[in-house]
């Protein structure tokens, strides 16, 4: 990733009404123009027995975190955050929670930065309103909530970088 502006300097701009970029928007290196639950899915198929055998043992708790991003027109880009939580108490399943957390970036930065951007810069801004849904949604669900911990988007971008050089295709990442 390059020290290009808005590459990893934390230049932010967003219009706090979801209505789009006001004046100066088209020189910030990155905008925030809408953030958007897409899908959001919580099964509880064994309740309420799960509950009980919940207090008798430790869940575990499986997270998967994918990102990908595309081009809607010009500058405009989407970024979806996916999310999908499973949760057992030894084979009988507690949850699932799946969540797709959108939103919808303008960036103006060079067109080699475009690819680290979307995978680092725009999904580290989503990931706390995510995160805040998926503990909600446990909570409202009758369970402790999912306090998921910190994702490191950029070494998850190194990462994918090294086992695939050329990016070719759009860009995605999986944890």
């Amino acid at each position: 990733m390059s020290d290009a502006p808005g590459a990893g300097s934390g230049q932010v701009q967003g219009s706090g009404n979801g209505a789009g970029a006001g004046e100066g928007a088209a020189s910030a290196p990155l905008v925030i123009n809408a953030q958007y639950v897409k899908d959001l899915s919580f099964e509880v198929p064994g309740a309420p027995g799960i509950f009980g055998q919940m207090q008798q043992r430790q869940p575990e708790i499986g997270i998967k975190v994918d990102v990908q991003g595309r081009n809607l027109e010009g500058p405009l880009f989407e970024v979806v955050l996916d999310i999908r939580a499973d949760c057992k108490s030894g084979e009988a399943v507690a949850f699932i929670l799946e969540l797709s957390y959108g939103g919808v970036f303008t960036l103006n930065v060079p067109e080699q930065d475009i690819r680290p951007v979307l995978l680092i810069e725009c999904p580290r801004i989503l990931f706390p309103f995510a995160r805040q849904i998926l503990a909600t949604t446990t909570l409202n669900g009758g369970f402790l909530p999912l306090m998921l911990g910190p994702v490191d988007f950029a070494a998850l971008y190194q990462r994918q970088q090294a086992e695939n050089p050329d990016g070719a295709g759009e860009p995605v990442l999986t944890a």
